[in-house]
């Protein structure tokens, strides 16, 4: 009969097969109900392994905590926190670490990539890679000074990548204030989330790349950015001369390694790195958030908190996994069978 169905050619077992993977999808694509304590009975050193990890990584090079801390921000922002961002490109797919926003700018995927190996010692095949990115952007942040708080965990790994929908979606160092404003306002983030989730730009360093047009030419205008502080400006100008190597970094602001308010105060003076960052006490939608932040460290650090729980608890709902390399979804018995 030319006309029987895929279905019919099957072995019972190899249908058996497809008909549990579609099942498990199925029951997958629920969006998980995230708890704190989530490994507390099938891997309760997990944290720990995280913090240790982390904090090794940082002895080694102090700036890999705000690297680290980034990834939650690009690995959210784009259809959830499902460590998509993780995945290496394939044949068949184009993640999202060559995007816009990431390529030559993320780093301290190899971090990671030692916690996913410590943590597939103590306990293989539990925690997942979005779960890791989530607990290690939490230390980062605590291990520099910053507050602590308790993470809600239980993701699973996403089983693909886009990078169209991060070149889409996550915004330039040159976005202003009101682009930023509607990012986070689709993401149901407030002005307040806008601010203080700014406020991870208190630990680490930027490309020159990303201020060129800031220092020679604002807006087509030819001009410097005339919110920069002229003494600042001088310093940015020796450290980014035009025709300059633009992969030189600058601080992104006066104690890039300690996780404070300084950054806020910097921004009242017109010494912050990025135009996104000084764009938020240019506008009158969010000076307000930026004077108090920079007054008030412990108002800043709760409402830093709040943004990040609530960045977190993004999800896509699609399918997922708890990979066992988190630059590569897991082989499958269907993709296995077809190899053969």
């Amino acid at each position: 009969n030319t006309c029987q169905t895929s279905a019919q050619k099957m072995s019972p077992a190899l249908l058996l097969l497809l008909l549990l993977l579609l099942s498990t999808a199925i029951a997958a694509a629920v969006a998980t109900q995230l708890r704190p304590g989530y490994y507390s009975e099938t891997c309760p050193e997990a944290e720990v392994i995280v913090r240790d990890v982390i904090k090794t990584a940082m002895i080694r090079e102090p700036r890999s905590a705000a690297s680290v801390m980034r990834l939650q921000f690009h690995d959210c922002f784009v259809n959830g926190c499902d460590a998509s961002l993780l995945l290496d490109d394939t044949p068949n797919m184009l993640g999202e670490k060559l995007s816009l926003s990431n390529i030559n700018s993320l780093r301290s995927y190899e971090v990671i990539d030692e916690v996913k190996e410590e943590l597939e010692k103590a306990c293989p095949g539990i925690v997942s890679c979005a779960d890791i990115i989530i607990m290690a952007a939490r230390d980062a942040v605590a291990l520099t000074g910053g507050p602590n708080w308790e993470v809600k965990l239980g993701r699973k790994d996403s089983l693909t990548a886009s990078q169209e929908d991060s070149d889409n979606i996550m915004p330039s160092p040159r976005a202003n204030a009101s682009s930023l404003i509607d990012l986070f306002h689709k993401l149901n983030l407030s002005i307040k989330d806008l601010v203080a989730l700014s406020g991870s730009h208190s630990i680490g360093k930027g490309r020159c790349f990303s201020i060129m047009f800031r220092l020679y030419n604002q807006s087509g205008t030819g001009q410097p950015d005339p919110a920069i502080e002229p003494n600042y400006r001088e310093k940015l100008d020796k450290l980014c001369p035009l025709g300059g190597d633009e992969n030189v970094t600058g601080d992104l602001d006066a104690t890039p390694e300690i996780f404070d308010n300084q950054y806020f105060k910097d921004m009242v003076r017109g010494r912050v790195f990025l135009n996104s960052d000084q764009t938020l006490f240019s506008c009158l939608k969010t000076r307000n958030f930026v004077r108090r932040f920079s007054i008030n460290q412990s108002e800043f650090f709760k409402a830093f908190v709040e943004g990040m729980i609530k960045m977190g608890d993004f999800q896509s709902g699609l399918p997922g996994e708890i990979r066992r390399n988190c630059r590569e979804v897991n082989s499958r018995p269907v993709d296995i069978l077809l190899e053969a």
